[in-house]
């Protein structure tokens, strides 16, 4: 089963090819991407890289996790679960 690793304190000049040739030192990557603002296109210093091997994933959290990438120490983690999203704003009367 594949492994989806969150990957935070990133700078915010990191693109999807490099969080991917960051990641494939370790193993096969299904999938890298940095958030955006969508207004902006701005990256929000986060992303989600999906690894299918299990032991490769957790090699690349064990070398990368605290690891300096361009002047920012890197959380890198296994990503929990997307919480289900309430609805927009309301207001009960």
């Amino acid at each position: 089963m594949a492994k989806n690793l969150y990957v935070g304190n990133l700078s915010y000049s990191v693109t999807d090819e490099m969080l991917n040739e960051l990641f494939s030192q370790y193993g096969k990557v299904d999938s890298a991407r940095a958030i955006t603002d969508r207004e902006t296109g701005r990256s929000k210093g986060f992303g989600f890289v999906e690894m299918p091997n299990d032991a490769e994933a957790m090699a690349a959290i064990e070398a990368l996790n605290g690891k300096e990438h361009l002047g920012r120490a890197l959380t890198v983690n296994e990503a929990k679960p997307r919480e289900p999203r309430q609805g927009g704003f309301r207001r009960n009367y």
